[in-house]
C-alpha cells in the first residue's frame, strides 16, 4: 500500500524519491506516525512535499489511496461521540466520594480503557464504570473524576478530512508570498554587467593571449558581472493597506537586501501620488516628485505596490487628495502618467485578488498605465518576466 501511494505521489508529479521513500519507512519504524492514519499523512506530507504548490497534489493522492480505509474506525469513532453527546452534570459529590476517586495512575487508566473499549455497546449516563457523561467513570465527559481521561468535546479532524477538503487547492503558482519566495522570485531581476575594477580571471582570454604569446603565458583580468538593475519601489501604506501591511514588510524585506540591486530606492505614499512621495511611512521627509523624476534614470525600473483602491475624486479631481492640508493642484492621474511615461520599465503589485481590480474603478484606470499583477508567486514571477523585457503597456 504505502509504494502505491509512493508511485500515485510520483504520477501526479509530487517530486519525490529514493531518498524521500527511505526517510519515510525510517519514520514509520520509528513510530513517528503513533500507529494513525492521521499521523502517517503528517509524517508522509512533512518528509515528501517539499514545496507548499505540491500538498494539493499529495491530498489528492492520499485520498486515492487510502479513502474508505478507516471507515470502521470512523463509525466507531461517531458511536463513542453519540455516547458523549448532551452531558448530565454531575453534582453533590462529598469530599469522602472525591478521595475515593485519586488512585488510579496512568498504566491503570489505559488498561481500563481498552478493557470499556472492548465490552461497551451503547451510551452511558452517570455511574461509575462506562465511557459516558455526568458520572464518576474515569472516563467521558461532563462528570467528575480528578485522574481521568477526557473523551469528546473537541479533538483534531482526521486526515482523510483534511485531504477531501483540499485546502491548498488555492496553494499554488497564486500563493501567496513569504520573504524566501520573494527573495527567489526578485533573483530573476537581473541586469548583469560587467562594471568596476579588473579583479576576475578572464579563463578564456588568458588562453587566448597566452596562445597568441607562442606559449607565454599573460593573464587576463576582468571585471566581475553584478546586477546593473535599479529598483524604484513606491509603497502603499494605511487605509485599506493596513490588512496587507504584513505582505508588503516583507516585499521590502525581501528587495531591500544588501547587493540585490545595484541601486534600490524605497518611498511611500497614501493612495495616489501627488506632488510627493516620502522617505518615511509616517510622511514626515517629502521628495518631490520632479525631483524623483530627475534623480532617476530612465532605464530604472518603477515597481509600485497598493491595491488602488481609493474615492475617485482623489484620482481624478483638483484638490480631491484625501488629506484636507494637503490639497493638489492638478489630479493625481496626472502625476500618475508622468510616472507612467518616465519609466517604460514599471509594474503595479496588487494584493487585492483580480477579481478585486474589474470592480474597482481606479484600479481599472490605473490598470491602463500600469501593468498590473497580483501580489502572489506567480503574479511577482510574470511581473519581473515583463520587466526584463522592458514592456509598459497595461497587463491583461
Amino acid at each position: 500500500m504505502f509504494l502505491d501511494f509512493f508511485f500515485e505521489l510520483r504520477g501526479r508529479r509530487v517530486p519525490v524519491g529514493l531518498q524521500e521513500w527511505m526517510t519515510l519507512m525510517r519514520a514509520l519504524a520509528l513510530g513517528l506516525h503513533e500507529a494513525s492514519l492521521d499521523g502517517f499523512y503528517d509524517v508522509a506530507r512533512a518528509i515528501c512535499v517539499k514545496d507548499l504548490a505540491h500538498y494539493d497534489a499529495f491530498d489528492a493522492a492520499f485520498l486515492a489511496v487510502f479513502e474508505g480505509i478507516e471507515k470502521d474506525g470512523l463509525a466507531f469513532t461517531a458511536a463513542l461521540e453519540s455516547w458523549l453527546a448532551n452531558p448530565r452534570q454531575l453534582e453533590g459529590l462529598t469530599p469522602a466520594q472525591r478521595a475515593m476517586l485519586q488512585g488510579l495512575d496512568l498504566e491503570e487508566l489505559r488498561r481500563l480503557f481498552e478493557e470499556r473499549l472492548r465490552e461497551q455497546k451503547k451510551r452511558h449516563e452517570g455511574g461509575s464504570k462506562w465511557i459516558g457523561t455526568g458520572g464518576t467513570s474515569p472516563f467521558g465527559s461532563g462528570g467528575y473524576h480528578p485522574s481521568g481521561v477526557r473523551i469528546g468535546d473537541g479533538g483534531r479532524r482526521s486526515a482523510m478530512q483534511v485531504a477531501h477538503e483540499r485546502r491548498y487547492s488555492d496553494y499554488r503558482t497564486d500563493r501567496v508570498l513569504d520573504v524566501r519566495r520573494m527573495d527567489v522570485a526578485l533573483r530573476m531581476l537581473r541586469v548583469l554587467g560587467r562594471e568596476g575594477a579588473p579583479e576576475e580571471l578572464d579563463i578564456d582570454a588568458t588562453i587566448e593571449q597566452t596562445a597568441r604569446n607562442a606559449g607565454e603565458l599573460e593573464v587576463v583580468v576582468r571585471p566581475r558581472r553584478r546586477n546593473r538593475a535599479k529598483v524604484v519601489l513606491l509603497m502603499d501604506v494605511g487605509g485599506s493597506m493596513d490588512p496587507h501591511a504584513h505582505l508588503v514588510e516583507q516585499l521590502f524585506s525581501a528587495a531591500s537586501r544588501a547587493g540585490r540591486f545595484a541601486r534600490f530606492r524605497p518611498y511611500y505614499f497614501h493612495n495616489c501620488v501627488y506632488e510627493a512621495v516620502y522617505e518615511d511611512a509616517r510622511f514626515r521627509r517629502p521628495v518631490p516628485l520632479p525631483q524623483l523624476l530627475g534623480s532617476s534614470d530612465r532605464d530604472e525600473i518603477l515597481v509600485i505596490v497598493g491595491d488602488a483602491a481609493m474615492h475617485p475624486a482623489e484620482l481624478l479631481q483638483p484638490g480631491g487628495h484625501i488629506y484636507f492640508y494637503d490639497q493638489n493642484e492638478r489630479p493625481g492621474i496626472e502625476w500618475m502618467r508622468e510616472l507612467a511615461e518616465h519609466f517604460p520599465r514599471r509594474a503595479w503589485l496588487n494584493p487585492e485578488p483580480p477579481s478585486y481590480w474589474a470592480q474597482t474603478l481606479t484600479a481599472e484606470l490605473l490598470g491602463r498605465h500600469f501593468p498590473m499583477f497580483p501580489l502572489t508567486l506567480d503574479g511577482l514571477e510574470r511581473a519581473v518576466r515583463r520587466l526584463l523585457r522592458g514592456h509598459g503597456a497595461a497587463a491583461a
